[in-house]
């Protein structure tokens, strides 16, 4: 091995080595960012289908990226519904803000039965 590509090796090996906690930080960000919207997730349907969540096994979350927006979490009740969320975001995002405006209007009111 010469010098030249003994510095090649050293730096591809310190690169590998500085990026792979970065990935990880970034795929961990990601499960926290899914766990938290979870915990607060406005609707108990598919946004696609009206299909109860949880009724074709767990919610499949997926994470909406829009150039100069907030990141935005929403749940599917199978992948093919993440195609037909695609097709039109901002109808189905319509759809989670108003059930989010609903749940913070109403925060834990319960109607009262009349007997």
């Amino acid at each position: 091995m010469n010098l030249k590509s003994l510095c090649s090796t050293t730096l591809t090996a310190l690169a590998l080595a500085l990026a792979s906690p970065a990935l990880s930080y970034a795929q961990q960000t990601e499960a926290e960012t899914i766990a938290k919207a979870r915990a607060s997730y406005p609707l108990k349907t598919c946004l696609v289908s009206d299909e109860n969540l949880g009724s074709m096994g767990d919610a499949v979350p997926y994470v909406h990226r829009a150039s100069g927006q907030p990141e935005r979490v929403v749940f599917v009740c199978c992948e093919g519904c993440i195609d037909d969320f695609k097709q039109d975001p901002a109808k189905f995002l319509k759809k989670v803000d108003a059930a989010a405006a609903k749940s913070k209007s109403e925060p834990g009111k319960k109607k009262k039965s009349k007997a």
